[in-house]
């Protein structure tokens, strides 16, 4: 997961046509430090479908709070610069909750994205 460090790097990241997950973490966070050994494996399911990268909530100033995330870890998916959906709130997430946010975010990023031609062959 490549880790975002600043807000400049933050707005590039989320301006892509790709679906981005932004995973909000800090290394103080215990829930954050529960899924740091299964989210190597999430993210080889998903390769290839959606690109996570990790914001240190604590690196990259006022992000966190633009982007009114109000618990960590957290979970915001993008493209082309907007949110699409979030996971954000204060509790520990476990891997089925998060593998099924993803599939949500999937699911919204191809509604918007899929022409009816390529839905069809889906």
């Amino acid at each position: 997961m490549k880790k975002i460090i600043s807000p400049a790097e933050f707005q590039v990241s989320i301006q892509s046509s790709n679906l981005i997950v932004a995973v909000f973490k800090a290394d103080w966070c215990s829930d954050c430090k529960f899924i740091d050994p299964f989210m190597p494996e999430v993210e080889a399911k998903y390769e290839g479908r959606l690109t996570l990268i990790e914001v240190d909530v604590d690196q990259v100033g006022d992000v966190s709070q633009e982007q009114n995330i109000l618990g960590i870890p957290s979970f915001v998916a993008y493209t082309d610069g907007r949110e699409l959906v979030r996971f954000v709130n204060k509790l520990r997430k476990s891997r089925e909750e998060i593998e099924d946010f993803l599939d949500k975010a999937l699911d919204v990023y191809h509604t918007l994205h899929d022409t009816p031609e390529t839905r069809d062959t889906l």
